[in-house]
């Protein structure tokens, strides 16, 4: 059977679109698959979601031709505040102060909503002549041979390609059909996400603050909204999700404060179950996975789309790199290059993430007093918050090019 192109992709969120353009610009075709039809991927009505990217992320979204079709509608994140306290009695007095302007290049990163990143990929896809869109399509089945992989379509079409990439989430078929076993535990937490306006500015800083139940995140979006990420105990976050509009509020205010005024919902309310999900290999026999289907982690840091992204850049640095010298790019002495580059690190993040989680979503005297001085000795000291704030930019390990703002 004829290779349809040299990579299929598996998922159309936003791993697989980047990956599929980073790709293509360095001369490889392929194909993309994506499960929903391209309405879905092209709304314009704003439905509360936002990410929150690193700005190494956003070298990367530059690089791959997308940055200047957003970067109207992204928040410069300038300033960090991360607090420790009880809904209602107000912060710590211990605290971590982050300014972009201890670090030279920049803003730590940018807000911005999903439906302007979501429809710039897709834009940008539609324009790239060496990709192709299968939309509306589920993956039953793949095998892989000793000279490519192919893919069943639910719709009955067979696709071909040298190698397959899973970018197809946490509960990716992709991992699943290639035998790849996962290890993770659930943190019977719930992140009630959404938007809302307030009456004040927030000056382009984004808030950090550590509850009992779990944290609240409060990052700045265009104008005087923010995205709001706020996790509770399973049970209740599933009480307060079912509360109309107004008693939802009522709850979010005394967590929230009134440091920006008063508080109204923007756009819709969603759920996400937290758990911590990792592959037990990135890669198998011509296949690479990607984003959430390679990793889950926490969301305490904001960092599940910045490491998917880092996942992208490290994978088209290698595959581009074997098709220049002439190596076959799904080997398994290529793929594992590209598994060696990302395993600890998303290794070292999902640890990280799972102890800050458990540090501070508890309630515990001697562990309250234990972080709340370990904050205040971070704040006071120039190095250890210069340190935070390139870890928070993105700005640190062992960068992909793209990450790095320089074509592969």
């Amino acid at each position: 059977m004829k290779n349809t192109s040299d990579i299929l992709i598996v998922g159309g969120g936003l791993n697989g679109p980047a990956l599929a353009l980073a790709l293509a610009q360095t001369g490889h075709t392929v194909t993309l698959i994506d499960a929903l039809p391209r309405d879905a991927r092209a709304r314009e009505d704003f439905d509360g979601r936002s990410y929150a990217l690193a700005l190494a992320s956003q070298k990367l979204i530059d690089q791959i031709g997308v940055w200047d079709a957003v970067a109207g509608q992204a928040q410069p994140m300038l300033e960090i505040k991360v607090t420790d306290g009880r809904a209602g009695q107000g912060p710590s007095p211990f605290f971590m102060h982050f300014d972009h302007a201890e670090i030279e290049e920049g803003p730590m990163g940018y807000m911005i909503e999903d439906r302007y990143l979501r429809r710039a990929l897709r834009d940008a896809m539609e324009a790239e002549p060496a990709i192709t869109l299968v939309d509306e399509q589920t993956v039953i089945a793949q095998d892989a041979d000793a000279t490519g992989v192919t893919v069943t379509l639910a719709s009955g079409d067979s696709l071909r390609g040298r190698l397959l990439v899973g970018a197809d989430g946490r509960r990716s078929g992709t991992a699943e059909r290639a035998g790849i076993k996962r290890t993770g535990w659930d943190y019977g937490q719930t992140a009630l996400v959404c938007a809302i306006e307030h009456d004040r500015p927030h000056n382009g800083i984004a808030h950090q603050f550590f509850m009992p139940p779990g944290p609240l995140a409060i990052l700045p979006l265009p104008g005087n909204r923010s995205s709001i990420v706020w996790s509770e105990r399973s049970d209740r976050a599933a009480a307060i999700q079912s509360l109309d509009e107004e008693s939802y509020l009522s709850i979010l205010r005394p967590r929230f404060g009134d440091f920006m005024g008063d508080i109204r919902l923007a756009g819709d309310r969603f759920t996400y179950p937290l758990n911590l999900t990792l592959a037990n290999a990135f890669v198998a026999e011509r296949l690479a996975l990607v984003g959430d289907a390679a990793h889950g982690v926490h969301p305490i840091a904001g960092q599940g789309l910045n490491a998917g992204l880092r996942d992208v850049g490290a994978l088209a640095e290698v595959l581009t790199e074997a098709r220049r010298r002439g190596e076959d790019i799904a080997s398994s002495p290529v793929l594992d290059r590209y598994q060696q580059w990302r395993r600890f690190d998303t290794a070292s993040l999902a640890a990280a993430t799972d102890a800050f989680n458990r540090l501070f979503s508890n309630d515990n005297p001697l562990l309250r007093l234990g972080r709340d001085i370990g904050m205040g000795v971070v704040g006071a000291i120039p190095g250890l918050r210069q340190s935070f704030i390139r870890e928070a930019a993105g700005l640190t390990g062992d960068l992909p090019r793209l990450l790095q703002g320089r074509p592969i």
